[in-house]
């Protein structure tokens, strides 16, 4: 018979930080007169090293352990999706760089920051600006690289949170430390509108992001003069009003 108390004393419990990819680097982006210079990561993909180790512990272990270790690593490459900078945010923030009146005093919130170059780039023209994700810890850090401790009156008020959405306690907690409920609610149809950089992948999604909008009583434009390629993909400029 099996001794299943042994086995258990030579299985190696791994915790989900060992599959996190944290090799960021610092990269520069420039937009318009405007230098950023980020912490992230250059892929979001962590397959690669993850198998080579899964390779090694599927020698050792049971097949249960097998389907725990694979699904610890597609939990890992979901959590690097928001560390690097993806094609959106690039065409978004050229667009800002050559809007930036629209933005001039403001205070804002953004909701999923990843490294935060958006935020980042908004500080130059922003009164006070709050970055939002799963992982504050690289938004602190790239705040810290992009204020100047000489001059930071240069630049917006910049602090980090964690916000995972659908987090009520999270929601909660920063409503109460960054009061603009009121301001939300002033916002109502008519006076919202928001601005969509979309880089498309495919034509059938092209075709659904106007009619979900329309149908979801949104007025959506195409802003005139901002298509561009995002490397090799073509993106564009939206303009969306709440009707």
């Amino acid at each position: 018979m099996v001794n299943h108390e042994e086995e258990e004393e030579d299985i190696v419990w791994l915790d989900g930080s060992f599959f996190i990819n944290d090799n960021y680097q610092l990269t520069s982006f420039t937009f318009g007169s405007h230098v950023l210079q980020l912490y992230c990561l250059h892929s979001a993909s962590s397959k690669s090293f993850l198998f080579n180790h899964t390779h090694f512990l599927v020698t050792q272990f049971i097949m249960t352990w097998v389907i725990k270790i694979l699904t610890i690593c597609e939990t890992a490459d979901f959590d690097l999706t928001g560390q690097l900078v993806w094609p959106g945010a690039m065409l978004l923030n050229d667009y800002l760089s050559k809007n930036a009146e629209m933005l001039q005093g403001c205070s804002m919130i953004e909701l999923g920051s990843g490294v935060g170059i958006t935020g980042m780039l908004c500080s130059r023209f922003c009164r006070q600006i709050l970055l939002t994700d799963h992982n504050e810890e690289i938004l602190r850090r790239n705040i810290e690289l992009n204020v100047p401790s000489e001059n930071p009156s240069c630049c917006a008020a910049l602090e980090a949170e964690k916000l995972e959405w659908g987090n009520s306690d999270q929601i909660n907690r920063i409503l109460h430390k960054y009061p603009g409920e009121q301001l939300l609610k002033n916002r109502g149809r008519g006076h919202c509108k928001f601005i969509l950089a979309y880089v498309s992948r495919a034509k059938m999604m092209d075709l659904m992001v106007i009619s979900e909008a329309t149908r979801h009583g949104m007025l959506i434009n195409e802003v005139a003069g901002t298509r561009s390629m995002v490397g090799n993909l073509e993106g564009v400029i939206f303009e969306i009003t709440l009707c």
